[in-house]
């Protein structure tokens, strides 16, 4: 802030700050790293950090003859200013100096015009301090920090310093002018660093460009600290007067810097929609796999700023079951697009889904955070999606550690297309212009004799290869989420007619669907709480819901309840040949290394006994619903004591049929007592 004031303010201020200065004036013999209250700093002194790495100070940048006040490293020769202060208010002559006033408010001035720094009125107490890691600070006696440095960047990034989301760093105008420049650079909250060229994007890198900073760096929330290292030597990050990225580090053999400029595929938009860049390639871009160059032309000959790519196989986007659904390519170790939108998600396969189930994504991808700097073990899951055409993907190199999958979305067509060595890579599609020469498919006789042999060879491992495949999907089972329970309703009836004869001695065949593990699992929401009806002697049972809205109970074999394989076979055979309207119907089974399910109609009713025991329930059972109860118990015990398949009523259980006769003289019994009553 710079404001005129009057010469007489100006000559006591100066007057204050030279009353202390016979005792605090830092000399050629005494060096400090702090500027205390009254203590004046003139165009000739500095002030120095702890170990001698920064140094605060007045300079004059190339033939200039304005005055700055900078931070600097004090062992390097050139380009050696990180920080600039009154980048915007040069002082004309050498008559400036730098005050900490009894306010705490560090101002320059040169007796004609003021400019303060830091305004923290903090009062006595306060004093300035150059730490090491080339951050100015105002702090107090019980060291808080009231003011740094760090806050106001200009065009330089170093080790230590924290960028948030408010983080803005400025070019110079000029490599001898520190005022502002034209371009300046920003964090998003997709950890990436957009270069700005006034109002318009110039470039986006990734904060691990460079590989300085890692995800280990990154906590979320947008903030990231570049991780000190003192053994690394000196260096810095700078935004130049051209809009360039560069990492630069001090040699000291040769006395200047070495700079790593960001890479070739920084520039915004440079291949266009849907497509990649590989800085590494001949020709850095290249088309997304599944997608394919607007103008082949333009792509031969190395120009795709301004083609893109387009889709090759539109995505089907259909909720019919029928109808396989499309699927997600997986691209290694890359840095994402622009423009992902976060979806709050607790896993990676919800994160999935919400890009699955959504017509207009076209990609997801997801990455772990830390909630806490100091727990490492509390990472927090960040889904992001995107809709719309993918801009500015990038392609690390193979031993980049800090590459992000990506899950590009294609149509189920071009998945299968795709060869199973390249699911994991990146395709770029070319156009090759080179034809193939007719001599290079000239064969010899024994050439031709050798494949003609191998052809019915190959064939036949190909066949036993689909055996083989068949018959292990065969083993896994069906597909719960498909089950059509109106349909298996349908079919048992019809069985139910041609085997419910008395005295018919026929021994049909039961038969028992076998389902996936997977697929019972997703029914119950991987048997959540919240799907759990109820816990018995052998298990929990939990409700499934199926791709239909059908719902079923998912009777989960307990490892601790004794009951094993037999035990389970035995159920479910007697279960499955009792099909009867008032009986519960088996579904299916599930039996999968120690996993024994079984899988039944669901009651959507509950159990009986939570109306009959219960005083505010049991009214809703009026008599006329109670009998229709008793005659469905009676017509399953008929069903069970005459017109069950042969041989099964030995296997029916004592326990069970004598509660079904128990709960009939109970309703009876309570029919009585409402009567007399």
């Amino acid at each position: 802030m710079i404001s005129r004031i009057s010469p007489l303010i100006v000559f006591l201020l100066l007057l204050f700050c030279i009353r202390f200065q016979s005792t605090n004036t830092t000399t050629n013999d005494t060096v400090t790293n702090t500027i205390q209250p009254g203590h004046s700093l003139s165009t000739s002194e500095t002030i120095v950090s702890t170990n001698g790495i920064f140094e605060l100070g007045f300079f004059t940048p190339g033939n200039s003859t304005k005055y700055y006040l900078g931070i600097r490293f004090k062992k390097v020769s050139t380009q050696n200013v990180v920080w600039v202060a009154n980048r915007e208010y040069p002082f004309p002559n050498s008559s400036a100096a730098l005050c900490l006033n009894s306010d705490g408010n560090l101002v320059i001035s040169d007796g004609r015009m003021t400019y303060m720094m830091a305004n923290t009125s903090a009062g006595n107490g306060t004093y300035a301090m150059l730490l090491d890691t080339g951050n100015l600070i105002v702090t107090n006696k019980v060291l808080e920090v009231l003011w740094q440095s760090f806050d106001y960047p200009t065009d330089t990034i170093i080790p230590g310093m924290k960028l948030e989301l408010d983080f803005v760093a400025t070019s110079w105008k000029s490599t001898e002018d520190p005022a502002p420049g034209l371009f300046s650079l920003q964090l998003s909250s997709s950890d990436q660093l957009t270069i700005w060229e006034g109002s318009k994007v110039y470039r986006i890198s990734s904060i691990y460009t460079f590989g300085v900073l890692s995800h280990s760096d990154w906590y979320g929330y947008g903030t990231i600290t570049w991780p000190i290292n003192y053994t690394s030597g000196i260096s810095k990050m700078v935004l130049d007067v051209y809009g360039q990225l560069k990492l630069q580090s001090w040699s000291e053999d040769d006395q200047r810097w070495h700079s790593l400029q960001s890479s070739r595929c920084g520039n915004y938009d440079l291949c266009g929609a849907f497509s990649v860049c590989n800085e590494t390639a001949e020709v850095p871009c290249g088309c997304l796999t599944g997608f394919k160059p607007v103008s082949a032309d333009a792509w031969s000959n190395g120009n795709s700023s301004s083609t893109g790519c387009l889709r090759k196989t539109a995505l089907q986007c259909t909720k019919n079951i029928d109808v396989q659904k499309d699927g997600f390519f997986r691209m290694s170790i890359v840095d994402w697009p622009d423009n992902p939108q976060h979806r709050e998600t607790a896993n990676p396969t919800d994160c999935q889904s919400a890009c699955l189930n959504n017509c207009s994504c076209v990609a997801y991808a997801y990455y772990y955070i830390k909630r806490d700097p100091k727990n490492p073990k509390d990472p927090k899951l960040q889904c992001l999606v995107w809709h719309g055409a993918l801009l500015n993907l990038k392609q690390h190199s193979a031993d980049d550690i800090n590459g992000i999958d990506f899950y590009l979305k294609l149509a189920t067509s071009d998945l299968v297309k795709l060869d199973a060595n390249s699911r994991n890579q990146t395709s770029i599609d070319t156009v090759n212009n080179n034809s193939i020469s007719s001599t290079n498919f000239k064969f010899g006789v024994l050439q031709i004799l050798v494949l003609t042999l191998s052809t019915p060879f190959a064939m036949l491992i190909l066949g036993l290869l689909f055996y083989y495949v068949r018959r292990k999907l065969r083993k896994k089972g069906e597909d719960l989420l498909q089950l059509d329970v109106g349909m298996t309703q349908t079919t048992e009836n019809s069985e139910l007619s041609e085997v419910s004869k008395p005295g018919d001695g026929k021994k049909k065949e039961v038969k028992m669907p076998l389902f996936s593990f997977k697929s019972v699992a997703a029914a119950t929401d991987n048997f959540s709480d919240a799907n759990k009806l109820g816990e018995g002697g052998f298990g929990p049972v939990y409700k499934g819901i199926l791709r239909k809205g059908d719902e079923v109970a998912v009777k989960r074999l307990s490892k601790r309840s004794g009951q094993g394989w037999e035990e389970l076979k035995n159920e479910a055979m007697l279960i499955a040949k009792l099909q009867h309207k008032n009986l519960v119907r088996l579904l299916g089974c599930c039996i999968e290394r120690d996993e024994k399910i079984l899988v039944y109609e669901y009651m959507s009713n509950k159990s009986l006994d939570f109306f009959l025991f219960d005083p505010e329930k049991r009214k809703i059972l009026d008599w006329g619903t109670r009998l229709q109860v008793i005659e469905g118990v009676a017509q399953g015990l008929l069903y069970l004591h005459q017109y069950s398949r042969h041989g099964n009523y030995g296997q029916v259980r004592g326990d069970r049929t004598w509660w079904i006769l128990y709960l009939m003289l109970y309703l009876l019994c309570m029919w009585h007592s409402d009567t007399l009553t």
